[in-house]
């Protein structure tokens, strides 16, 4: 799968470019306001001093810095919403170009807020940043889902979870007191995204829009064509275009334009249960807490101030190495026993990670074992849940519907990690290692529903995939139907026999 590929080199690079300006920016968000915490927490304090002559109170400076922390998920939400508008109405390639010009605008705000003495610049910049990645992890999944060739779709589509793993540890890296992230460059940290977004402005429009939008959405089977001729290569592309004016077909008059209609219509309640689950499972695993509040874990692990960085680069290498290894397993494994497997071992690693936090005071050497399932829960997310949960919610629903689908998972998506992001400083502070009890049962949960539900849908068209979710549709159906009717007189005699 990867030699292919790697042999259609044009689209090689298309997914490069597309990547840097999408899950790339993402991870690299969720990770880069981590290094510079301790100095920005500084610059707040001594502002509010130059300001009002007194200084900030523990608790409030905890609160603000928690704000600060879960703006930038609450833009993401704003911005899954006007996702939905603006790839359907401009298509993918232009939604993601508006995003970096958002991205570039927060990049420059973010750069003079310390010039400004202005730490409600960084609270804009960072709410910014949220509304272009809300935008462009949209139109990301939807340009990998609907330009992927079948065979390969799921290798094509995990890269979200590569370049997100990617971005983490670039913002990690970046974040070193040896380049950016000491008292005097941290405010250029925050500025770094505007890179990648102007790279992806440049580059972008050199590669033609989604095929899929083309012709389902704009009705122009040339254009189409030629799309798939430039990215895929020159060749016979009869069958693909069929495979799509067939799935039109079916989906005539279906098509969904807000998340009201779509939450309405029973046919596809399967497919978005389904795609909420897998969303909020992967943010309620707790994998972006870490990277969100790594000082904070690792300090409850034990490590010293100047191990810490040097940690969390070694889980976020961790993350890139298993999302590239799950590349080679994803069209053999199939993405189910990615999915519940994964998710069974990563709520037992959490398990023993509260249970040697809870005794790292009777034992020195416990601290390590902690920090050996962190690294085990890293590596699993990134072989199962990280990889395969940004490729299914794009297989499992049909062209119709799946922009406002992407919208509603991804909005579930940022809802739950400004839930967390905001709460998760107070739970700690209270509950102590605890607290990751939450992980716990999500993980368990999850797994659970994806044992019992979910259906297979590696190597499957959209189509046949749409034909499982209706058979599943259907046996639920039939058991509730099955239930709700009278028992007959001879059922009732023997059932209260048995009681």
């Amino acid at each position: 799968m990867l030699k292919e590929l790697f042999l259609r080199r044009k689209f090689f690079l298309f997914i490069f470019v597309v990547g840097i300006g999408g899950s790339f920016q993402f991870g690299f968000n969720v990770s880069a306001i981590n290094a510079p915490s301790e100095y920005i927490k500084n610059f707040i304090n001594e502002t509010w001093i130059h300001r009002y002559e007194t200084p900030l109170q523990e608790y409030s400076m905890m609160l603000l810095w928690s704000f600060i922390v879960s703006v930038y998920p609450v833009g993401g939400l704003v911005g899954a919403q006007f996702a939905a508008l603006l790839t359907v109405k401009y298509g993918r390639k232009k939604s993601m170009l508006f995003s970096n010009i958002v991205a570039i605008i927060s990049a420059l705000i973010m750069g003079f807020s310390k010039m400004a003495r202005s730490f409600e610049m960084i609270v804009v910049g960072r709410f910014l940043y949220g509304i272009s990645i809300g935008i462009g992890l949209v139109a990301h999944g939807l340009y990998l889902g609907e330009t992927a060739p079948k065979e390969i779709r799921g290798v094509v589509c995990l890269t979200r979870a590569v370049f997100n793993a990617l971005g983490k540890c670039m913002g990690l890296v970046i974040g070193l007191r040896e380049i950016l992230g000491d008292e005097d460059k941290w405010h250029l940290l925050l500025a770094f995204s505007g890179l990648p977004a102007l790279i992806q402005l440049i580059t972008l429009p050199w590669f033609p829009e989604s095929p899929r939008y083309l012709l389902m959405e704009k009705g122009n089977r040339a254009l189409c064509i030629d799309a798939l001729q430039r990215l895929w290569s020159p060749g016979d592309f009869t069958e693909e275009v069929d495979e799509m004016i067939a799935e039109q077909a079916q989906a005539q008059g279906t098509t969904k334009s807000n998340l009201l209609q779509l939450f309405c219509d029973k046919t596809v309640r399967c497919q978005l249960l389904t795609g909420v689950i897998v969303s909020a499972g992967m943010q309620l695993s707790g994998v972006n807490i870490i990277y969100f509040y790594a000082n904070d874990v690792y300090r409850q692990l034990g490590f010293t101030k100047d191990k810490i960085l040097y940690v969390g680069i070694g889980t976020s290498g961790i993350e890139i190495l298993t999302s590239l290894i799950c590349g080679f397993v994803i069209e053999r494994a199939g993405r189910k026993v990615l999915l519940w497997k994964g998710y069974s071992f990563m709520a037992l690693w959490i398990l023993l990670l509260i249970i040697t936090l809870s005794l790292k005071e009777y034992f020195t050497w416990i601290t390590y074992c902690s920090l050996v399932f962190i690294f085990a829960y890293i590596f699993t997310f990134g072989i199962g849940p990280g990889t395969v949960s940004g490729v299914l919610p794009l297989e499992i629903f049909t062209q119709s519907n799946r922009s406002i689908a992407l919208v509603a998972a991804n909005s579930l998506q940022w809802l739950s990690l400004f839930v967390l992001g905001l709460v998760f400083p107070f739970v700690v502070d209270v509950l102590g290692p605890f607290s990751f009890f939450l992980f716990f049962g999500s993980c368990t949960f999850t797994s659970l529903f994806m044992f019992y539900i979910l259906p297979e849908t590696k190597g499957k068209t959209l189509l046949q995939i749409n034909e499982e979710f209706k058979k599943l549709h259907e046996v639920k159906g039939v058991i509730c139907l099955s239930l709700c009717k009278k028992p007959a007189p001879n059922q009732t005699v023997v059932l209260s026999t048995i009681l």
